[in-house]
């Protein structure tokens, strides 16, 4: 490559990320997964429409598995331990043995209506039953939902990548081969292996960064995510889960009351929105626009069997020990979006020389767009329809300022919701754990600051600035005042996550 050719090729990247960037804004406002938008992108700029050629099946693959593994690393980082610590359970079950009921159930769903081979029904089977970390983080991270719910959710698609990625690479064998110990000893192995590497990385990280005094804080970020590519590569290198191993070392880097937190999570998020949108754009250069047509009806009944068959059965076997309510199971077995993760697993069969790999790649890329058009922008409105929204809650505002950051502050917003207690109540009456304080109101378009006999109205934005160690305790006191008043401990209301 020229000199020429280089400043060529960085103009056409640096004007697709900014394209890329601006698409999130309309994929917001719609409730979309930004991957669609971006995806869109790559179908441009491909051989049927603009006409860069694309096919390096192998390639795609090798950077799309690196790309994944930053993305689950930036969900790791930003996931906190108190909303998936009481999840765990289930989101493993779910990611294990929801993923085999899903793999089982589509596969068998396929082979009868569509005629497909058993090897390319179960690789289909396998590719899509795992959920998508990006599509999962950036849909749920824009609603007001249960922590609960979050947590599993965002739990369960940290996890069950590996478990799909192991079914996928055995049943891509040529000739085709499937051995039930073989399958049984691998995913075991694989996924012990992944999780005690990731965890053990993540710890002795978190133990040198806390004594370690770097010279410049923007090193903290970089050392965090060096952890977190280190426990994929380590992991993937002795033949075990990568992806799981990234995923929990940032996990536990996360939550390690590392300095620099806000930073840290800045850089992460910068980070994965890069990889996704090279992700993106790339697979969408993959496919070949003129010969997904042909493959609608498939994908259509294939995404009908998964969403409306496998993935619900999946759900209720999986948490049917965990007396989760049914109504949350209906919205965690719909909220199970595919993305990114889907079209690079069907890369593996395409490297392996699969016969007919091609059309489950063109299958899996239609499902992904038709099925993520339907659920992403219906996920709103399905919480309210089955009431899991919380009626009150808060959420967090990273801010980059030093003292806060020096302090290890958090800074917290809420709006008073209608028919809540909340309404009337002083700031004095409110008794927030010290050192937790309302800051600053917006009402009505109005800002001030309150003193303490300031009173509280249905609409009032507050802002509130708590501590790590204290966040807990003030988000309980605003949620059971605003249920039962200032004398809500009188009532026995101590608030409780919805």
């Amino acid at each position: 490559m020229t000199l020429h050719e280089l400043y060529l090729a960085l103009v056409v990247g640096g004007l697709v990320v900014l394209a890329s960037i601006g698409a999130t804004r309309l994929a917001a406002g719609v409730g979309l997964p930004s991957l669609l938008l971006f995806l869109g992108v790559g179908v441009l700029l491909g051989e049927d429409v603009i006409g860069i050629h694309f096919s390096d099946a192998r390639l795609a693959q090798d950077l799309g598995t690196a790309a994944l593994a930053v993305i689950l690393i930036e969900g790791g980082l930003a996931t906190r331990w108190a909303d998936v610590r009481a999840q765990l359970a289930p989101a493993g079950v779910l990611a294990t043995v929801g993923v085999g009921v899903s793999s089982v159930v589509t596969a068998l769903g396929v082979h009868w209506l569509l005629g497909l081979s058993w090897q390319l029904s179960l690789l289909l089977g396998a590719i899509v039953s795992s959920t998508d970390a990006a599509a999962v983080f950036s849909i749920l991270r824009t609603l007001q939902l249960p922590r609960r719910v979050v947590g599993l959710l965002e739990a369960e698609s940290g996890f069950n990548d590996a478990p799909s990625v192991i079914l996928v690479l055995l049943f891509s064998s040529v000739p085709f081969h499937v051995s039930g110990e073989e399958l049984l000893g691998d995913l075991v192995y694989e996924l012990a292996a992944g999780a005690g590497i990731g965890l053990v990385l993540g710890r002795v990280g978190a133990f040198g960064l806390q004594r370690l005094a770097l010279p410049a804080s923007g090193l903290y970020p970089i050392a965090v995510f060096g952890l977190g590519v280190l426990a994929f590569a380590a992991a993937g290198s002795v033949h075990a889960s990568g992806f799981l191993a990234a995923y929990l070392a940032a996990l536990v880097l996360a939550n390690a009351g590392l300095p620099h937190r806000a930073a840290t999570a800045s850089f992460a998020e910068g980070i994965g929105w890069l990889a996704q949108i090279g992700l993106f754009v790339l697979l969408g250069l993959l496919v070949a626009p003129h010969e997904l047509p042909g493959e609608l009806g498939p994908a259509l009944v294939a995404g009908a069997v998964l969403l409306l068959l496998a993935r619900p059965l999946s759900v209720l076997v999986s948490l049917l020990p965990f007396r989760v309510p049914l109504w949350q199971q209906a919205f965690v077995s719909w909220a199970g979006l595919r993305g990114a993760v889907p079209i690079v697993l069907a890369t593996f069969p395409v490297v392996e020389g699969v016969p007919s790999s091609h059309r489950v790649l063109n299958i899996v890329f239609v499902l992904v767009v038709l099925f993520t058009l339907v659920q992403g922008p219906s996920l709103g409105p399905l919480a309210k329809a089955l009431r899991i929204a919380p009626r009150e809650s808060t959420r967090q505002v990273l801010v980059e300022t030093a003292p806060l950051d020096v302090l290890d502050a958090e800074l917290l917003t809420m709006t008073v919701p209608r028919h809540s207690e909340l309404n009337g109540v002083s700031v004095l009456e409110l008794r927030l754990p010290e050192p937790s304080v309302i800051t600053l109101v917006i009402r009505e378009g109005r800002t001030f600051v309150p003193d303490q006999d300031t009173a509280l109205r249905v609409g009032d934005e507050i802002l509130v600035v708590t501590t790590r160690l204290t966040r807990e305790a003030t988000e309980r006191r605003l949620r059971a005042v605003s249920r039962r008043g200032p004398l809500a401990h009188w009532f026995d209301e101590y608030g409780e996550p919805d």
